[in-house]
């Protein structure tokens, strides 16, 4: 009997291979179960609209949301084929009982159709709306901790993000919302509108009102679609707002309808004063006259980035860039340019209103900012609250300044705003081809602001500084430097100068001048009549070294000291002036270096105010010589009254090292070296 044949045993690879088609058939198995319920679902939906989910829709969204969540109509919820239809009428979403409005979002009749990743990824995608007789209440709570349109168990609000909307229909919508902490109130009404352009398929307009901070606002605005662009999502976007006596328009195209970042939008703005307008977003800058500007704006999330300005305010040019950063902290950066500056809009800077400058005068235009009568420093305060809710910084040149009498050009100010501490470093300008460099600081973070002022005149023509006022540039050769270095207190330029200390100090070195009116400051009566004569007046004073310097303590300005050295003369002065009052005292007098005839050796008073300072050459001391000449006259002989006028030319010539250093009245010395006793000491009373 032969035994049975062996079995063979599969061989590996096969054995592997029908457990890997096993597995696939399992999961093709699965995969086309779980198509097939999909199927029967989306098919069950379908045919049905879903209409079935409205009572567990109710109940599920009022659950998950906290809120009472109804529905008064029709209602539909279904995948039309991939998309997801929602429909709903009657529908009311309730507002928590803190808020003011009843419901959060209420609508006569919603379809919609929305992307159904959106839902759970990213911002979410309504492809179409239709939405009639909608309302929605957004609002904070007073401490702007809860909203009503966030739905979270820890009450948090979160900021509002608007869905992205490709195309929509919307009628008889109104829409409120209430920030007290901002504050903003805002009513708008959408509404279909028609459209002049018959490519025009679709037409939404908006029109409001509300307030924004103190300043109530009005609102209108179309988003048009074009009928070749519905496919493709583009939008044109019209906008117009007043506030502030202010006009702002808005335009530009969108790929949606509420698609704003990073779109670049046409912005224009007009108005009375610029000022107006940003001082609405609680950010200070000085008056101005009317203003145009033109910009093209981008938003990127809390930054708005205003590119390619252009535009006039007053008689002056603006171009250049700014950013607005509306963070916790809200900041203003610019990098300006003007080439042309009429120096009428250069008055606010100092507190002036430009148009009452340019109407009525310096003095008028301080009077309006508090200022006694007849004062030119101004009193408005500074904005310190506003100064100190907003943080800048800015860069801004100017070309040339438009004026008749200061030849200015090529200003290049830095800008620095943070937390109340204004600094103006380095500001710089180009004065009579000389140069001027400041460095400014109103620190209102202290109480009363501490400001200080330094202020460096580099090495500059007389002649030219000068000739809106009468010097001579030809035959002149004269120049000046100096400083003013003061520290002061107070929320005004005037009360900052009114107690300021410090000192002030301009240094003339060797050169020559010339003014029509220079024999008559020197007081040489018989050379000046005598050159009258001879036509030969318009010879130059040579002057070897000069300095005209002052010593200020709580806002008095005292003479420390006045000492010019010509070839002829030696001009000394005594007295001061003070910031609080504006008062000038000023005293001037020119001892000859030589014996002449006819000389009054009185001094020459300057006096007044700053607004109207008056110049008193026929001084008590010259009519007392007078006097005491009629009398030698009468008594004597008329020759013998001469004897009055007699300038014996004994002035004491002036070491010029301690003047051009700039030193103080004590330190001064004559060309032999001992002590003047002829100067003012800086040491005089307050000035009334």
């Amino acid at each position: 009997m032969e035994a049975p044949a062996a079995i063979e045993a599969p061989a590996p690879e096969e054995h592997s291979g029908r457990s890997e088609r096993r597995r696939w058939h399992i999961v093709r198995n699965v995969a086309l179960i779980v198509l097939g319920s999909l199927f029967a679902v989306w098919l069950i939906l379908f045919i049905t609209k879903g209409r079935f989910l409205k009572h567990p829709f109710e109940s599920v969204t009022s659950s998950l949301t906290d809120r009472k969540v109804s529905v008064g109509g029709d209602f539909q919820l279904y995948f039309a084929p991939l998309r997801i239809k929602f429909l709903a009428e009657k529908l009311e979403i309730s507002n928590p009982q803190w808020a003011k409005g009843r419901a959060l979002f209420a609508a006569g009749r919603i379809d919609a159709r929305i992307a159904p990743l959106s839902l759970i990824f990213g911002r979410r995608h309504v492809y179409s709306l239709d939405l009639e007789d909608g309302v929605a209440n957004l609002e904070w709570d007073a401490a702007h901790r809860r909203n009503t349109w966030t739905f979270t168990s820890d009450g948090e609000g979160k900021p509002f993000e608007m869905p992205r909307i490709d195309q929509a229909t919307i009628t008889g919508t109104r829409l409120r919302y209430i920030d007290p902490q901002m504050p903003l109130l805002a009513n708008l009404l959408i509404e279909p509108v028609a459209a002049a352009d018959t490519r025009i398929g679709k037409a939404v307009g908006l029109t409001g009102d509300g307030r924004f901070r103190d300043t109530p606002f009005r609102v209108s605005a179309q988003l048009l679609s074009p009928d070749a662009s519905i496919a493709g999502g583009e939008n044109r976007l019209r906008a117009r707002a007043w506030a502030a006596n202010n006009v702002i328009d808005v335009s530009g195209t969108l790929p949606a309808l509420t698609e704003f970042e990073g779109v670049p939008l046409n912005v224009a703005a007009q108005g009375r004063n610029l000022s107006e307008l940003l001082s609405i977003i609680d950010v200070a800058i000085p008056q101005t006259r009317r203003y145009a500007l033109k910009a093209k704006l981008v938003k990127d999330a809390d930054v708005y980035r205003f590119t390619g300005m252009t535009g006039t305010f007053g008689q002056s040019d603006l171009s250049g860039r700014f950013t607005i950063t509306n963070a916790e902290r809200l900041r203003m950066d610019a990098a300006l340019e003007t080439r042309r500056l009429d120096i009428i809009d250069a008055a606010p800077f100092i507190g002036y209103n430009p148009d009452t400058v340019a109407a009525k005068g310096a003095v008028a235009a301080a009077a309006e900012t508090g200022a006694g009568g007849q004062r030119i420093l101004p009193d408005a305060a500074l904005p310190v609250e506003m100064m100190q809710r907003f943080d800048a910084g800015l860069k801004w040149k100017v070309g040339i300044v438009r004026s008749k009498n200061v030849p200015i050009a090529n200003i290049a100010l830095t800008l620095s705003l943070d937390k109340g501490r204004l600094e103006l470093s380095p500001l710089t300008f180009s004065m009579a081809r000389g140069d001027v460099a400041s460095d400014l600081v109103f620190d209102t973070r202290q109480r009363p602001s501490a400001n200080s002022f330094d202020i460096r005149l580099a090495s500059t023509p007389m002649g030219r500084l000068l000739a809106g006022y009468g010097l001579a540039d030809s035959g002149t050769t004269g120049t000046i430097h100096g400083r003013v270095k003061l520290d002061g207190r107070g929320d005004t330029i005037h009360d900052s100068l009114a107690s300021s200390n410090g000192r002030i100090a301009f240094v003339m070195p060797q050169g020559t001048l010339w003014t029509r009116n220079a024999q008559l400051a020197e007081l040489d009566l018989g050379t000046f009549v005598s050159k009258m004569f001879q036509g030969k007046l318009k010879k130059p004073i040579e002057v070897n070294c000069g300095l005209l310097a002052f010593t200020v303590r709580g806002g008095v300005a005292a003479a420390d000291p006045i000492l010019i050295d010509t070839s002829k003369n030696v001009v000394t002065g005594r007295g001061g002036f003070s910031f609080d009052s504006e008062a000038i005292d000023l005293a001037f007098r020119a001892d000859g270096k030589k014996f002449s005839l006819f000389s009054g050796q009185s001094p020459v008073g300057l006096g007044g105010h700053f607004a109207e300072p008056s110049l008193q050459v026929i001084s008590p001391q010259l009519l007392g010589r007078a006097g005491a000449g009629l009398g030698l006259a009468v008594i004597a002989t008329p020759v013998a009254g001469l004897l009055a006028f007699v300038d014996p030319g004994d002035a004491k010539s002036a070491a010029c090292g301690p003047v051009l250093s700039g030193a103080r009245a004590s330190a001064q010395r004559t060309s032999k070296g001992k002590p003047r006793d002829d100067l003012g000491s800086g040491k005089s009373g307050k000035i009334d």
